[in-house]
């Protein structure tokens, strides 16, 4: 079978609702309506074979393959809907709302698929994770009620709760897949308690746990279970963190055996915060995305509540992008006394690690450092795909699970959601509102990194594959499946560019144009190692506020005194302010009228080296501190300052229109050839910035009519 396996998916928008059919046409599925009204969602079967969405005043079910219409439920103010696992059951939540006759409004109902009668209804107030859940066979139905879990059978729903477990303080559970299904509780800390999680089997709910185990820091959790119902992983949350690393609080990872034989805290080897975890298909091994930079060196007297407010700025996934090239931010909303601080810090969280681990949590690879908070295993296992979405840039890489190779980088900018196709062959990213109201669309990639189809849709609020069994896809061989040609929404995208927004941080108009110092780049970008002084009081950064004092800065050398580049330097500028003192001792003068005239005389006296002292401090570019010996200023020979450009007399030392027209094309040369550059490393450049260059032959033709020689 060809590896251009047709897939479907499906999306939902302000205005519209439709079914695409994949691979390599993608066009509307035939015999589809979409509705005259806004969906308020969709939802597929996990087998694939139904698909339904919820109207103001109406429920419809189509068969997925086909788009034919079967059940229609004259059902209002439905907000979610759901399958089990087979199709049979189809569930709806509404908000719950007072009746006037007292009675609890049972707004959780499950309805048959293929009748539409009503079997039965409960009350349930909270909308996440409102439906039942079912086992594989669909044999069983559990649900959590006030610390009760009580079981069904869905053949029998008129007979009510044939098994019930009363667990004090349970907040959450799991049903494993699998042929033997196991039930994972969770229970929260509280008041002193350690939460613990107990894992108990479906059949006999109510026998001693087969695994248990105990914990501290966990106030809520996240539970996942292997493919195969064999284990499970429970990472834990906490709303605060006592140790003030983090605004977010801590997590923690712990692995169990539902068998009871194993269990364990997954010890990762850099500290920091846990940003997403997955099981392979398979079910013997998962990967983790986790950590951040070391920042926390001893602090300092009032440092108590900066890590909590830097924390809160520059989160990895929710606020906003860090400026990755210069290492510094920009934050709004801050207080004064503490912008400063932020502006000066290192963001905490990016980039992070990524580490593969096997079912006895021992390190199979690592994947190393990159600015990744996504990870997820394809269907059948094979490939890897390590993203960082939210804030960050939205690189993606895939990697091959065979050879532990990276396969190919992909760019995909604001994806708000992202998954792979059931064949394994295919991403799926979409730009979804509100996290974002522009460039809302559906981009869909092939494995070996090809954009194959782009769908830009209005205010889009959903998408997702219709799920297959994994049975009808075709194995992975020994080399990856070579991507089909681009579908013509592809092509014509190509054909018209559109202007793309310059991404990245911002630079000021004094240092765009420059190369990037390493001081001020991300360690896995070839940057300076930021680690703290063993013994120091903070992050070693090898740098301060002062431009001149930043190789590679406009003014460099200057001692931190502004220089426009390419102007010709005043006479007097760079030698001080010994030959009078009429520019800046005067003015010093007219800030310190109180200071008197002696504290004036002594700078003349020391050729201007020196500024009176402020609070026992000197001022300029060094400070002398109080008490110290005040230094013997030695005056070196002052050498006359030659202008780089001869002056046209009479224009007070002003470049003549020949000069400036000569730099100003040189100018536009220095910035070809760093687009030349960006080109050969890969980069996307801007139509503009294409236009740019095609005039480079012009300039040089201009510049040689001018006189000038290379």
């Amino acid at each position: 079978m060809s590896s251009q396996i047709s897939q479907q998916y499906a999306y939902r928008a302000q205005k519209t609702l439709g079914l695409v059919g994949g691979s390599p046409d993608y066009i509307p599925i035939q015999g589809f309506e979409a509705p005259d009204v806004p969906a308020r969602t969709y939802v597929y079967s996990a087998d694939g074979r139904f698909f339904a969405y919820a109207l103001p005043n109406v429920v419809r079910i189509y068969q997925a393959e086909g788009a034919q219409l079967l059940q229609e439920l004259p059902l209002a103010n439905i907000v979610e809907i759901g399958f089990s696992p087979r199709g049979t059951y189809l569930s709806t939540w509404e908000r719950p709302v007072k009746k006037d006759d007292g009675t609890q409004h049972k707004n959780h109902r499950i309805f048959s698929a293929s009748t539409g009668n009503e079997l039965i209804s409960f009350t349930q107030k909270s909308q996440t994770d409102f439906d039942v859940q079912y086992t594989f066979s669909e044999s069983h139905a559990i649900r959590l009620v006030n610390s009760e879990i009580q079981v069904y059978r869905p053949a029998e729903w008129e007979k009510g709760v044939v098994d019930k477990l009363k667990v004090e303080g349970a907040s959450m559970v799991r049903l494993s897949p699998g042929l033997n299904p196991s039930v994972a509780v969770f229970v929260g800390e509280k008041k002193g308690a350690p939460a613990s999680i107990k894992i108990h089997p479906l059949i006999s709910l109510s026998s001693p746990p087969t695994c248990q185990k105990n914990f501290y820091k966990a106030d809520r959790a996240t539970i996942k279970w292997n493919t195969l119902g064999t284990q499970v992983l429970l990472l834990t949350h906490t709303e605060v963190d006592n140790s003030n690393k983090s605004y977010y609080g801590e997590t923690g990872l712990y692995l169990l055996s539902a068998a009871g034989n194993f269990d364990c805290r997954v010890v990762l080897d850099k500290e920091g915060p846990i940003h997403d975890f997955a099981w392979s298909p398979g079910s013997k091994e998962f990967g983790v995305v986790y950590g951040l930079v070391d920042l926390h060196s001893p602090k300092q007297p009032g440092d108590e509540g900066k890590e909590r407010l830097f924390s809160l700025q520059f989160s990895s996934s929710e606020f906003p992008r860090w400026d990755e090239r210069r290492g510094l931010g920009t934050v709004l909303s801050i207080s004064s006394r503490l912008s400063k601080w932020v502006d000066e810090a290192t963001p905490p969280y990016m980039p992070a690690k990524t580490t593969l681990f096997d079912q006895r949590v021992r390190t199979l690879h690592d994947f190393g450092s990159a600015p990744h908070n996504f990870i997820a295993f394809n269907p059948q296992g094979r490939l890897i795909a390590l993203a960082g979405f939210g804030n960050l840039a939205g690189k993606m890489d895939v990697f091959d699970r065979k050879t532990l190779t990276k396969v190919t980088t992909i760019d995909a900018p604001n994806t708000s959601h992202c998954e792979w196709s059931p064949c394994g062959r295919f991403l799926l990213t979409a730009t979804l509102s509100p996290r974002l109201r522009v460039d809302n669309g559906i981009k869909i990639w092939h494995c070996t990194g090809s954009l194959q189809h782009v769908q830009a849709i209005e205010e889009l609020y959903q998408a997702s594959w219709r799920p297959t069994p994994i049975d009808s896809a075709p194995p992975f061989g020994q080399g990856l499946p070579q991507a089909p040609a681009p579908a013509e929404s592809v092509k014509e995208q190509v054909e018209k560019p559109q202007a793309v927004k310059a991404a990245g941080a911002y630079r000021p108009p004094g240092a765009r144009g420059l190369a990037t110092p390493a001081i001020f780049k991300r360690e896995d970008e070839g940057g300076v190692s930021r680690v703290p002084t063993p013994g120091g009081g903070g992050v070693q950064r090898g740098y301060n506020r002062s431009p001149g004092s930043v190789p590679g800065a406009p003014g460099y050398g200057q001692n931190g005194k502004k220089v426009v580049p390419g102007a010709a330097q005043q006479q007097g500028q760079g030698q001080g302010q010994g030959q009078g003192g009429q520019g800046g001792q005067q003015g010093e003068g007219k800030k310190r009228k109180g200071k008197g005239k002696k504290e004036l005389d002594a700078l003349q006296v020391n050729g201007g080296t020196q500024s009176p002292r402020r609070n026992g401090k000197g001022g300029g570019g060094s400070a002398v501190q109080s008490g110290a010996a005040t230094p013997v200023v030695v005056e070196e020979e002052k050498v006359p300052v030659t202008p780089a450009t001869p002056a046209t007399p009479g224009v007070d030392g002003a470049l003549d229109a020949l000069a400036k027209k000569m730099r100003n094309l040189n100018k536009k040369l220095k910035a070809i050839d760093e687009l030349k550059e960006k080109a050969r490393r890969g980069e996307r450049l801007e139509a503009t910035q294409l236009k740019k260059m095609e005039g480079e032959e012009e300039i040089k033709k201009e510049l040689a009519s001018l006189g000038w020689a290379p």
